[in-house]
């Protein structure tokens, strides 16, 4: 089960989609560094406790090209952000999210586990500037909005369909704009529908750029569906599983962070957002086996101690509702999962 990364096929000639999206990683992940920390954090470290030390997650990363300065400046950086806090233990220090951090991740996950896209109420979630706000700090407003799917309508509204506001507005706060919250006014609104008006698909041609969005889709099923099929037709090591699996959620996560998740009757025929998240639910459900294998060897706490991942990660892509996803894997010897012991066992196939 070698992968032709470590193994050296490539010198054979022999083309390997895994390894060539690793390699492209490591050829401009220097500035994805805390980013693609993030997602590990989030994806791998949160279901086993949240903590993980230092030199584990150095460990984990080397692979990906992000050597021990680099993940050193990055984790810095994040701790100073509020997604990490550092915990220590005599010389060594666990790294773990942050209360605000771990909400972020959270709340991002309903997105990017979701097996399905949310159903819509055809309200539409807005929020206004009220009170006057400095360029600056306006901007900073807009951008944090955007990385949460809203549209822009005119230089003081935002508009979502779905959005929890509680949510976004304690993650605004989190994000260092909790001035700027007395000066928002959240609003719930419904299109009237009266003769002659505009409707809902006026308002998202004016509030998003849905162009844009789909060629990201449509580059990102093109980027991985050459990796499912080979990952279908045979699974590689554990340590390429757990870096293809890292990548596919950090790709992932960046194009849902942009996406409102408008509802089918808004999008446009054949959109390419669907079929990226079957292929992300797909390639998921056959890396997490080895890559699990991987972090129960590899991710530990400071003090020695290896967590082991909590049942609910069965619960991702909806994965418990389809047992047979996984059973491929079973034949490369790796387990499938039971959630009924409060750690990932054996029984419930991804």
């Amino acid at each position: 089960m070698a992968c032709a990364h470590t193994a050296g096929s490539r010198d054979a000639g022999v083309a390997c989609p895994t390894c060539q999206r690793i390699d492209r990683f490591k050829a401009q992940g220097r500035g994805q560094a805390g980013s693609v920390i993030v997602t590990v954090f989030g994806d791998g470290v949160l279901p086993r406790g949240g903590g993980i030390w230092l030199g584990s997650l150095i460990g984990l990363m080397a692979p990906l090209g992000l050597n021990e300065r680099l993940v050193r400046t990055a984790v810095f950086r994040l701790a100073q952000d509020d997604w990490l806090q550092a915990v220590a233990l005599g010389r060594r220090a666990d790294y773990r999210l942050t209360p605000a951090g771990s909400h972020r991740f959270r709340q991002a996950s309903q997105q990017i586990y979701a097996s399905a896209p949310p159903q819509w109420d055809q309200r539409w979630r807005l929020i206004t500037v009220a009170g006057l706000l400095a360029a600056d700090t306006r901007e900073r407003l807009r951008r944090a909005l955007f990385w949460h799917g809203f549209g822009e309508l005119g230089g003081d509204c935002f508009v979502h369909p779905s959005a929890d506001l509680a949510s976004v507005f304690d993650s605004l706060a989190a994000q260092g704009l909790a001035q700027v919250l007395p000066s928002l006014l959240p609003l719930i609104a419904g299109n009237a529908g009266l003769p002659g008006s505009g409707d809902d698909a006026d308002l998202v041609r004016r509030a998003w750029n849905l162009h844009d969005l789909g060629a990201a889709y449509q580059g990102f099923v093109q980027a991985y569906t050459p990796l499912l099929a080979q990952w279908s037709a045979q699974a590689l090591d554990p340590a390429t599983a757990f870096l293809t699996r890292s990548l596919l959620i950090h790709d992932y996560r960046r194009l849902l962070l942009r996406d409102p998740q408008l509802p089918g009757v808004l999008l446009p025929p054949q959109w390419a957002g669907h079929e990226a998240r079957q292929l992300c639910r797909q390639l998921y459900a056959l890396l997490l086996p080895p890559s699990e294998q991987h972090l129960d060897e590899h991710l530990s706490l400071a003090d020695g101690q290896r967590p082991q991942a909590s049942a609910w990660l069965a619960q991702r892509f909806g994965m418990l509702e389809s047992t047979a996803l996984g059973s491929p894997l079973e034949t490369q010897g790796y387990p499938s999962y039971r959630a009924d012991t409060g750690s990932v066992t054996s029984a419930i196939r991804f």
